[in-house]
């Protein structure tokens, strides 16, 4: 059996043809810039298949036409979706609201109420219900199923999902936290759960999800208890280009001192703040390089994002009580070792030790990198998304 596993964001379709049970990749890639107005006309999508890496140039103006190139791409590269296709396709939805915490085979009904809750994710849901019906009318006979980046946090434990507003208020607009990448939250909790060699009802854990966007979460005995991320993905830990926690009187200051609409506001916070605010950059390497040759606003950007993580990590501790693990994913999170030993630094009373060697030793695999006495073990597990989604699509429709 394999799985087409789609992501299709604002302006990009990320995608990967794969067997769940042994997560086997046939072919992946991603189409990148689209609709946008490109100087010389074209764009480069790279699709990677057997070892060789397919190219299409030319400008894509929408999500139809993107996925439409991606097919005729596989076809090249010798697997036609539209012939012996995948027994399923699973979509990455972000935001499921109240209504979807678990996989859901999709129906128009599904698509329509995906678009409706566009309001709580007006940057994710509606390209992730264009990318929906785009392949569903290329692959019209093909299970489709989504799979929601809030559906792991549906169970957090009331006093957790709630802010403190009219109780009507919140009831009436759906505000409550409801925490975001939590497909990767729970696939890498179940990875860490494997290496510590228990049962995952029996492991209480930190996962730091570390991307250029970041949340963290609090599980325990497989549930998350807490989460970062809030109503949107804006709220937690200091982002790429997103502000994270702040002073919610931040928001009518501007309005009423920097004359700033919404719409603005909504802008900065999630565009223009984070990393990018503080220094001009948002990639995590760029900002290395710069805090090394004493850039003073890189070097305060990086404390403000270990001062927030560390916010969390003592947080979550607290929360958990007795924590098995402490586990490092995504792109910063597993390629980053000063983030990991920073964030981490003088908790040895608190049980926590890093291995200096252990990590610093580059690798691509799930591995510890805490000393052998450190009675709370630390690791650093490759995410895989695409993975989880594809197995539960299959298991779905099985």
């Amino acid at each position: 059996m394999q799985v087409l596993v789609i992501n299709s964001g604002s302006s990009s379709i990320k995608y990967q043809l794969l067997e769940p049970d042994s997560g086997s990749v046939a072919a992946s890639g991603q189409v990148s810039r689209i609709g946008e107005s490109v100087a010389d006309g074209t764009v480069t999508v790279e699709h990677h298949s057997d070892g060789k890496t397919l190219t299409h140039d030319g400008a894509i103006a929408d999500h139809a036409e993107g996925l439409r190139v991606v097919f005729e791409l596989f076809a090249r590269g010798g697997h036609d979706l539209s012939g012996a296709g995948p027994a399923a396709v699973g979509h990455r939805v972000v935001h499921g609201g109240e209504v979807f915490y678990e996989p859901t085979l999709i129906t128009d009904e599904v698509v329509r109420t995906i678009d409706e809750l566009s309001a709580l994710a007006p940057l994710h849901n509606p390209a992730n219900a264009t990318g929906i019906r785009a392949i569903r009318e290329l692959l019209p006979d093909v299970p489709q199923v989504a799979v929601f980046d809030t559906a792991f946090f549906h169970g957090l434990p009331d006093a957790a999902k709630t802010y403190a507003i009219d109780a009507k208020v919140a009831a009436r607009h759906g505000i409550r936290r409801y925490g975001f990448h939590g497909t990767s939250h729970e696939y890498v909790a179940a990875q860490a759960a494997r290496l510590l060699g228990r049962d995952l009802t029996e492991v209480n854990q930190i996962v730091l999800h570390l991307g250029n966007g970041a949340s963290a979460s609090a599980i325990r005995a497989g549930r998350a208890v807490d989460t970062s991320m809030g109503l949107t993905p804006l709220e937690g830990l200091v982002m790429g280009t997103r502000s994270g926690d702040l002073d919610p009187g931040i928001i009518p200051h501007l309005a009423r001192t920097a004359d700033m609409d919404i719409d603005a506001i909504d802008h900065l916070l999630n565009r223009d703040s984070g990393l990018k605010g503080l220094s001009g950059v948002n990639d995590f390497r760029a900002l290395a390089e710069r805090v090394d040759s004493g850039d003073p606003a890189a070097r305060l950007a990086y404390d403000v994002y270990i001062h927030r993580l560390r916010h969390y990590i003592g947080a979550y501790l607290i929360d958990l009580g007795e924590v098995h693990a402490i586990t490092f994913t995504a792109g910063v999170g597993e390629n980053t070792p000063r983030v990991r030993a920073d964030a981490l630094a003088a908790l040895t009373p608190f049980g926590i030790t890093l291995d200096p060697t252990r990590n610093t030793t580059p690798s691509h695999s799930p591995r510890p990198i805490s000393t052998p006495d450190s009675r709370t073990k630390v690791f650093v597990i490759p995410t895989n998304e695409e993975l989880a989604i594809a197995r539960a699509a299959a298991h779905l429709i099985t």
